[in-house]
């Protein structure tokens, strides 16, 4: 309270008694006559005077109202400016956190390729000589083969590397058993065999038993000159099967790689089961695509070398999250990653390129499907086909590259 308020309460309290006691005095003393006009003068003058001070009262209350809502609407802004700075700061830490955290993980890559410095890639820098992967044409093959709806998951293609005399083979490996299993691989001595189900020459067994220790496990396998490469059964191993010799050797991948069914392909809708090792291959030869523990579910790519055992080689790590992705292949040293985005359609959306380092996450290259998932996906460089496998049905699309090869026209 103001001391101009003090000083009208102040003499209110002491007018009004004053007041009070002249009326009273007046009523016991009225004569009627002089003494009684005087009376009331004196008393309508103090009632004027209180009647002031009630109204200065008045004035200064409202004066002090204005002030407080003036005061009040004030220290809102001030109260809104405080938190709009509040985050403001808060943001510029966020900002620098991340920015400290970019730098310790740079300068730990820096000091890793100092100490660890990490080999040049084998294959050559202009590794495509065909230029970007553009798009692919509308479905070329359809056919259920000679098992039409029986087996839901499997893989089938062509073999980049053939041998003399088998260049025209294809190859087929349906999971027999769960959609997790098989023990051999069905060959067909043309793509028309393939297509009208007539398999020459027929079943090359992996093992009479299934599952075994080094039986197919999953459905994402390739053959590469002559042998299959596969997820050996109920391991975090690549097998190596020779068509020929029927010889199984095999290559052990990083400790804390996901399998049997922990690092899968999936979807919103669903995961395809023992999908966690995808086998590719293109012009220079094997790969192989998985995740890791310590890679917290992003894919993984490494290089596989011909030999009997196998062995891996160069390996590159990505930024796709493995169980975002439907599918993978190869093409020319570029990784590409595909997406479900309905039951008619598929997007290639992602691409890798071992060359470079590149990642680009916004490819929007898209594929017709002629069933709603696709299970495995082999690239063929001898043809440039794109060998897909979807609930049963073998479907295979041409690859269009910037520069086209008039052989592959």
């Amino acid at each position: 309270m103001t001391f101009g308020m003090e000083s009208l309460l102040l003499g209110l309290d002491r007018r009004l008694p004053q007041l009070e006691e002249d009326v009273a005095m007046l009523e016991e003393e009225n004569d009627g006559e002089m003494y009684g006009v005087l009376s009331l003068y004196v008393i309508e003058n103090e009632l004027t005077e209180i009647l002031q001070l009630i109204d200065q009262l008045n004035s200064t209350s409202l004066k002090h109202k204005r002030l407080i809502a003036d005061v009040t609407q004030k220290l809102e802004e001030v109260k809104d400016e405080m938190e709009e700075l509040e985050r403001f700061d808060t943001m510029q830490v966020v900002k620098g956190q991340q920015t400290n955290q970019r730098l310790k993980r740079d300068l730990d890559q820096c000091r890793n390729n100092v100490l660890h410095p990490i080999p040049q890639p084998t294959q050559p820098k202009s590794l495509c000589p065909f230029g970007r992967f553009l798009n692919i044409s509308e479905p070329r093959v359809f056919t259920a083969g000679e098992y039409p709806g029986s087996y839901k998951y499997g893989a089938w293609g062509r073999d980049p590397n053939p041998e003399v005399g088998k260049e025209d083979w294809h190859w087929l490996v349906p999971m027999t058993s769960a959609n997790r299993l098989a023990n051999y691989v069905r060959l067909y001595s043309t793509l028309s065999s393939l297509i009208v189900g007539v398999s020459t020459p027929g079943n090359v067994l992996i093992h009479p038993s299934n599952p075994t220790t080094n039986t197919i496990q999953g459905p994402n396998n390739v053959l590469y000159g002559g042998a299959l490469y596969y997820n050996c059964y109920n391991q975090d191993t690549v097998c190596r099967f020779n068509m020929t010799t029927k010889t199984i050797t095999t290559v052990q991948l990083p400790k804390g790689t996901r399998y049997n069914s922990k690092g899968n392909f999936c979807h919103l809708d669903e995961c395809y089961p023992f999908t966690d090792l995808d086998l590719a291959t293109d012009e220079s030869g094997v790969w192989v695509i998985y995740t890791t523990t310590q890679d917290f579910g992003n894919l993984v790519l490494t290089k596989v070398e011909e030999g009997a055992p196998p062995a891996l080689s160069q390996t590159w790590k990505t930024k796709v999250y493995k169980q975002s992705v439907t599918n993978t292949f190869m093409a020319c040293g570029v990784l590409y990653a595909t997406r479900y985005v309905d039951k008619l359609t598929e997007e290639i959306f992602y691409s890798f390129d071992t060359s470079t380092g590149e990642e680009n996450f916004n490819l929007g290259i898209f594929m017709k499907k002629m069933s709603p998932n696709v299970l495995s996906l082999n690239y063929s460089p001898v043809d440039h086909m794109l060998h897909a496998y979807c609930d049963s049905f073998m479907v295979s699309y041409k690859v269009l590259f910037e520069n086209p090869s008039d052989d592959f026209l």
